[in-house]
């Protein structure tokens, strides 16, 4: 923690964005702002409640960071993960601002100590987590402080709207009314429906609302209808034999098969491509990694494992093989094409029935609530002195499709306290398998600090390497290890996928423990959110289908869906406009 020593004289009067330009080069070494960080500090520093919206790497921090440089009290920030909190407070210690943070992994002797450094004022910025404020101490000690600035990381978090949040999250306006100080709020994945939630449950007022970056002015977005994968062959071939012979090309398959079959396919087709997925040795995925850097491998052939940690400036293609589950993960992707400036060519093949596989995912991981009352009756109807075997229930189910869907149907059910495995563990088995330098090359970049800190905080709570040897790990530590927003079991099986580690929640040998006096007809399931769950990813998915029928601007419905300004009607880059102008 910095001491006061470090702490630069504020402005006597009402900081201006000139004082947070002069504090930004001072302290962080920038020239000026860029994006749309001006417009959100001067809004700050005007007492506005301001939403940020910018997708990752964006420089989103800054727009809190900054003012709490200059603002007479100190700023407070709710941030959800632990690991990201110690990283942020790091890096600003070290460029000699004076930050901390109080979490569980404090005593309460520390936290106290923290606490009366920021009453004193020898404290810019202060991290808490969202549960934090579930403590009437805290919030008494809060009441005493004089707070500028209340910044909200993450906020989508907030959104019923959004992804699964925490309790805590929904208690911000409170805090915020009890502060009486202006609020930033803060997120990369926020679309209309999200902010507007964003805005009632933060009680915003009037307020100033950011959303720049999201445009790629060099990105040319074109979908090829097919109407099947033999004419998706001969389209994604032609499209790889007619690109540029400078830079490389990535094309994302949905699966492991189809990422084997494509690369074999274009081999033999004389397009020299690597297959890379979750299922190759770690040393290949190196090999590969390099060589495709060096630009030995000029095509890739991938799952969505590859990507994250690779910064290639040169990407000329970025083929997408099927369409993604959301356009969140579908602009990510299609994004890794053009960083260095230089036009490149976002192509989605699009076949109608291309939907049917992620429906079937959303059928999995949210099964109907005649599916969970299925498995719940198929339970009960079978147990023996309350117990029953996981692979008995999914034979006795015949409503569930397939184990996927009984395995959700059980989380959903142990989560409501109704099933708990039968030896009282309620843990999944796990176990890392991706190398230290693997997770820091490819999950320590932008855009994955989530993964990261996610896997940091399990590596902790499992005692270090033994987590390579295999662990158990209960439902509440993979909560509290997972960042706010997030499912862990979500999370885990998307990990899994990318061959970090290997996990069961469920495994068929186990055995399972019914709660006394349940009625499997009146089940006490929150049913409401497990429709609304469900709806979201059925949205992500339909917004994903209606860009690749849409006939308008393509770049304007990308950005419109991010709330970006600059959203046009017409671009004259992507394949509709240049339709028109043809």
């Amino acid at each position: 923690m910095a001491s006061a020593e470090t702490l630069p004289p504020r402005p006597a009067s009402r900081p201006t964005l000139d004082d947070a330009r002069e504090a930004l080069r001072r302290t962080f070494g920038y020239p000026d702002f860029r994006g749309g960080q001006g417009d959100a500090i001067a809004a700050v520093l005007a007492g506005r409640d301001v939403l940020v919206l910018m997708p990752t790497g964006g420089g989103k921090s800054l727009c809190y960071q900054v003012p709490a440089l200059v603002l007479p009290h100190p700023t407070l920030v709710v941030s959800p993960l632990i690991s990201l909190m110690l990283d942020q407070v790091d890096a600003l210690v070290g460029a000699g601002v004076a930050a901390t943070f109080i979490n569980s992994t404090l005593s309460d002797a520390e936290a106290q100590s923290r606490l009366e450094a920021v009453e004193a004022g020898r404290i810019r910025l202060l991290y808490v987590a969202p549960e934090r404020f579930d403590s009437p101490r805290f919030g008494d000690r809060l009441r005493r402080l004089r707070v500028s600035l209340l910044a909200v990381d993450e906020a989508h978090c907030i959104s019923q709207w959004g992804h699964d949040f925490r309790p805590s999250y929904l208690r911000l306006g409170e805090v915020r009314a009890a502060l009486g100080c202006p609020v930033i709020a803060l997120t990369a994945t926020a679309t209309p429906e999200v902010r507007n939630d964003i805005r009632i449950q933060l009680q915003l007022r009037d307020p100033t609302i950011v959303a720049r970056g999201f445009d790629r002015t060099n990105l040319h977005w074109r979908v090829v209808p097919a109407r099947d994968d033999a004419e998706k062959d001969r389209l994604l071939l032609s499209l790889l034999k007619r690109r540029a012979g400078d830079g490389v090309a990535i094309v994302y398959a949905a699966t492991r098969k189809a990422v084997d079959g494509l690369a074999d396919y274009l081999n033999r087709c004389g397009v020299r491509a690597s297959g890379y997925h979750a299922g190759i040795a770690d040393s290949e995925r190196r090999r590969l990694q390099d060589a495709f850097m060096a630009e030995e491998a000029g095509v890739v052939v991938a799952t969505n494992a590859f990507g994250m940690g690779i910064d290639k400036p040169n990407v000329r293609l970025v083929a997408h093989y099927q369409i993604s589950g959301s356009l969140e993960s579908y602009y990510q992707e299609a994004g890794r094409a053009g960083r260095d400036g230089a036009p490149a060519d976002c192509v989605l093949l699009f076949a109608e029935r291309d939907a049917l596989t992620h429906r079937f995912l959303i059928d999995q991981a949210h099964p109907s609530r005649e599916v969970v009352e299925a498995v719940a009756r198929a339970a009960y109807a079978i147990a023996v002195d309350g117990e029953a075997a996981v692979a008995d229930v999914a034979r006795k189910a015949r409503e569930a499709k397939g184990e996927g869907q009984v395995r959700s149907a059980l989380r959903i059910l142990e989560e409501a306290g109704i099933v708990c495995r039968a030896d009282g563990r309620a843990a999944a088995r796990l176990r890392l398998i991706a190398s230290p330098s693997r997770i820091r090359r490819e999950l320590g970049t932008p855009g994955r600090e989530r993964e990261l800190g996610f896997l940091r905080a399990l590596w902790s709570a499992a005692g270090g390497d033994v987590a390579y040897e295999g662990i158990e790990v209960d439902r509440s530590t993979l909560s509290r290890c997972a960042p706010a927003g997030e499912d862990p079991h979500r999370l885990l099986d998307a990990l899994a996928a990318e061959g970090f580690l290997e996990w069961d929640p469920w495994p068929a040998r186990d055995r399972i423990r019914l709660a006394e006096g349940v009625d499997p007809r009146r089940l006490p399931v929150d049913w409401r959110a497990l429709a609304a769950g469900r709806r979201r990813e059925e949205e992500k998915l339909a917004s994903m289908i209606r860009y690749a029928r849409h006939r308008g601007c393509r770049r304007g419905y990308v950005l419109r869906y991010f709330g970006d300004p600059a959203a046009m009607d017409r671009c004259d880059t992507c394949d509709n406009c240049r339709a028109v102008k043809d």
